[in-house]
């Protein structure tokens, strides 16, 4: 076993013990410590913190069995750098309003609980089959585009609902969220932002935060306009595991969901699993334009590996913590902010494992600390909103994108919209019925008379650029 000391030869992988498609790697041993990323995982937990209202206000569940909750899907990240995936994980963001709906379908308590705990560990079971098998691309190429499209489409939609609907979150903060909002939109966005990120060092390592500035301006505002306390404690934070595994697990006093409760599900897990798919899709993407730039170090990138694991992680918290959060393969935002510092070198961060790795130490870290975990209490509600409008705007366009033609745009509009309303089985059914009428034959290519979606945009594009 190499140690991190032993710097590790220029276009080399760092040491690891191979596990068949995993690769197990320890820090301080076969990476890198890298405390940048530490502090700021400390943070960023807050982000992690923001389900918990979710959890509270869906399942019933007390404040200390959420947090519980939360640090198993904490230690669960680590899974990510520790076997090889070289990402930072996070929720499957875009299902969660899907998954709260269905969830809130059936009635609040046991059923409720069974209901989850059927959905997420027949989502683990079914990305470890499709990892170890390699049937992951296969499987999404039998999914029309418009239907995908629609999916995605109804994500986003669902997300902005989730928070603006009547009683939603947005009227218990309407400020601290508004201000909030517009901040991280502001700098995700806004091509201002983005010029003076890149000309000026102080706006750079701004936008390197991701949402983090946002949620600082959360802890400030909310007092100050009167929409949540100021409140900081000491100590460590205490989760209530005895009761999560008493009262909210299968092999506890709650007992295992029925068996039709799991064929009752696969609609929702197939519409979980595009999102989680194209997740992996991203952060393919994401590497493959990073990589060019550090040959030192060829990053490793294998979606069955991620597939195993993402599967592993959900299948685990289905028996011991349910989570409306899921287990996803990527958190963009960080994972871009992370693969940004490690392009500026070895001595900026010598393997992509150690930043990886180490944020996501830093978050479990956060979840134990009392002054990290008080002062994002009463917040949390905003970060949540943050979270989703920010998942809704991104959603939207993601799913307009994925149509081909004006054709699949209609028929992903009839989906979102009958999944919003009425859930995953009656919008797979509706899409399905709509390919087969418009395209017959062609229902897997989809529309194959018209170009791609936005081609007349880009003629138009072309034509005034000539004129001019």
């Amino acid at each position: 076993m190499a140690n991190w000391t032993e710097r590790r030869q220029h276009g080399q992988e760092p040491p690891y013990i191979p596990l068949g498609k995993l690769k197990f790697r320890i820090p301080g041993i076969h990476y890198r410590w890298e405390w940048a990323d530490y502090l700021q995982g400390l943070i960023m937990c807050a982000v992690c913190l923001s389900i918990i209202p979710v959890l509270q206000d869906t399942l019933g569940m007390p404040f200390e069995v959420a947090l519980a909750i939360v640090i198993l899907n904490g230690f669960l990240y680590l899974w990510h750098s520790l076997f090889g995936d070289p990402v930072v994980p996070g929720w499957v963001t875009p299902a969660i309003p899907l998954l709260i709906a269905y969830c809130s379908a059936f009635p609040a308590g046991p059923e409720r609980m069974h209901a989850l705990i059927a959905f997420e560990l027949t989502l683990g079971l079914w990305c470890i089959f499709l990892g170890a098998t390699g049937l992951a691309q296969r499987v999404i190429n039998l999914i029309p585009r418009a239907i995908k499209a629609g999916v995605i489409l109804g994500a986003g939609v669902a997300a902005i609902q989730l928070i603006f609907k009547e009683g939603g979150r947005f009227y218990s903060m309407p400020i601290t969220i508004s201000v909030c909002a517009l901040v991280a939109l502001f700098m995700m966005y806004n091509p201002l932002f983005r010029r003076w990120s890149t000309d000026h060092p102080l706006f750079r390592k701004i936008s390197n935060l991701g949402i983090l500035p946002a949620i600082i301006a959360a802890i400030i505002i909310a007092p100050l306009v009167g929409e949540a306390p100021f409140n900081m404690e000491w100590g460590f934070s205490k989760p209530d595991f005895v009761a999560l595994w008493t009262d909210w697990v299968p092999w506890g006093t709650l007992g295992w969901p029925p068996l039709a409760l799991f064929f009752k599900s696969f609609p929702m897990v197939l519409a979980a699993y595009i999102v989680i798919f194209g997740d992996a899709v991203q952060a393919q993407g994401i590497i493959r334009d990073a990589d060019p730039i550090r040959p030192d170090e060829p990053v490793d990138y294998n979606p069955d590996r991620a597939h195993i694991i993402v599967g592993a992680r959900n299948s685990l918290m289905s028996i011991l913590g349910p989570d409306i959060s899921m287990c996803g393969p990527i958190w963009a935002a960080m994972t871009v902010v992370t693969y940004e510092r490690w392009k500026k070198g070895r001595d900026s961060m010598d393997s992509i494992f150690g930043g990886v790795g180490s944020f996501r130490w830093g978050t479990f870290t956060g979840y134990w600390l009392m002054p990290i975990v008080t002062v994002t209490k009463p917040i949390l509600p905003a970060a949540l909103s943050l979270t989703m409008i920010i998942q809704g705007f991104v959603s939207v366009y993601i799913g307009a994108r994925e149509a081909k033609s004006l054709k699949d745009l209609g028929i992903a509009g009839i989906v979102a919209g009958i999944l919003v309303s009425k859930g995953a089985a009656w919008a797979f059914g509706a899409g399905v019925i709509a390919c087969l009428v418009l395209y017959g034959a062609d229902f897997f290519k989809g529309d194959t008379q018209s170009g791609p979606l936005w081609a007349d945009d880009l003629k138009s594009k072309k034509v005034c650029e000539e004129s001019a």
